[in-house]
């Protein structure tokens, strides 16, 4: 079981959002048979069936192993992954682009450099998942607590050109051989969550 697995294929992102398979992905985090399940959700086993098939077709559950009960054979199923993230790609159609709008201040091209970066980094995961490969990546998260609104302006300022040198000092267009890297670097204000099932967003 991967710890996150990439959702780019629309139909199974369709069959992922579904309530009832949703709340199946989740219970199935250890292996679980049809029977078990139904107890657990309060459904028909022959639902809850019905509802493993179409997660099994997308590549989103797995058989882990088949136990004989007499003259009924038990299939354990188990998500392939304890969480999922659904790519932009599945809406390839719609999906963002950064380069339509490229302001540095809109909250809205953040938004979409953000979905870029899941999209991209999902393809890396799949292709990385498949080749059996690690991919090199590194991720920097922290928070800062601004007094006045001139201190952010003058954060945003030093963090940007701070950047802007590091990025001059090391990247070379003709190194042979060579990697293009992308470097994304964000900053808003925080969301505090209230509880796990009601999210209140606080701006100031």
């Amino acid at each position: 079981m991967f710890e996150v697995a990439v959702i780019e294929d629309p139909a199974a992102a369709e069959v992922s959002l579904d309530p009832v398979r949703a709340r199946l992905l989740a219970e199935l985090a250890e292996p679980a048979s049809a029977t078990m399940l139904a107890a657990r959700v309060g459904m028909a086993r022959q639902k809850v069936n019905y509802h493993l098939r179409a997660l099994e077709r997308h590549g989103l559950i797995e058989l882990v192993e088949e136990r004989r009960k007499g003259n009924v054979t038990e299939r354990m199923v188990r998500a392939t992954a304890a969480s999922y993230v659904i790519s932009p790609s599945a809406l390839a159609a719609v999906q963002p682009d950064p380069a339509r709008s490229p302001d540095q201040l809109s909250v809205r091209w953040l938004l979409a450099v953000a979905a870029r970066l899941v999209r991209d980094v999902g393809a890396l995961v799949t292709a990385a998942a498949r080749a059996r490969k690690r991919v090199a990546t590194f991720a920097m998260n922290g928070q800062v607590r601004f007094a006045p609104a001139a201190d952010w302006a003058a954060f945003a300022r030093e963090l940007a050109e701070s950047m802007a040198a590091l990025v001059s000092k090391y990247h070379d267009e003709t190194a042979e051989g060579g990697r293009e890297h992308r470097v994304v670097v964000a900053v808003h204000p925080s969301v505090k969550t209230e509880t796990a099932e009601t999210e209140t967003v606080h701006i100031r």
